[in-house]
């Protein structure tokens, strides 16, 4: 558990927690979970439009990934500033449709909107940590080093998934082992996880990471 280790949760804390808290005293209950498949949407084709500039609207509606993350960002915007619930709540869903176009393209952009939507929620529209970490692990397995961080946080803590000390384990190593601001902080937890799992878990997860990297050569990789 955790709680054993003080330090390991300060340091999940100072990470993760800070992302979390607002959404938690805006919707302090959980939705109930689906996978990204199953998940609910609009067609953004048959939605009310915003002010949103024509060109932008045209190539998303074209199905540029770019156009359609940006085109949802006004949605969430709008939600987030709308005093109605229903019609914020409309607003998010418009949102999460156009990110769901941009993701379904293997948009890691899209995918991050999409899982940080559903990790946060907003006015009306539920948090669903199923979601967001179901959409974290797309954009890990695509190589995006925060969400390889997050998605170990989210097995650590037991966030959406099953709490597995051996998969915080393996996208800790794999976050940790790129340059970056939270590089050293990713190194952290995995040592102390690491101290959480067997030895031939972590040889076992250890030969995991090491197919991984050679699969996916990163330029800017330490290791």
């Amino acid at each position: 558990m955790i709680s054993r280790h003080p330090q390991l949760a300060w340091i999940l804390v100072c990470i993760f927690v800070p992302r979390l808290a607002a959404a938690r005293a805006q919707n302090p209950a959980p939705a109930p979970s689906a996978n990204p498949a199953s998940a609910p949407s609009l067609n953004p084709a048959s939605a009310p439009s915003l002010n949103i500039d024509a060109a932008l609207l045209a190539k998303a509606n074209a199905g540029d990934a770019t156009a359609e993350v940006q085109v949802g960002e006004q949605y969430a915007h709008a939600g987030a500033t709308e005093h109605f619930l229903t019609v914020a709540a409309q607003d998010y869903q418009q949102a999460a449709a156009w990110y769901r176009k941009a993701a379904d393209q293997k948009s890691v952009d899209g995918e991050l909107h999409l899982a940080a939507l559903y990790r946060d929620g907003g006015n009306g529209f539920p948090r669903d940590m199923e979601q967001a970490a179901a959409w974290y692990l797309k954009a890990a397995g695509q190589g995006d080093v925060g969400a390889q961080g997050t998605l170990g946080v989210l097995y650590s803590m037991g966030q959406g998934v099953a709490h597995d000390d051996v998969e915080a384990y393996f996208w800790l190593d794999l976050a940790a082992s790129i340059k970056g601001p939270d590089q050293e902080k990713y190194a952290a937890n995995r040592q102390l996880i690491g101290e959480r799992i067997t030895a031939d878990e972590l040889a076992a997860v250890q030969d995991r990471i090491a197919a991984w990297k050679a699969a996916h050569p990163r330029p800017d990789s330490s290791k």
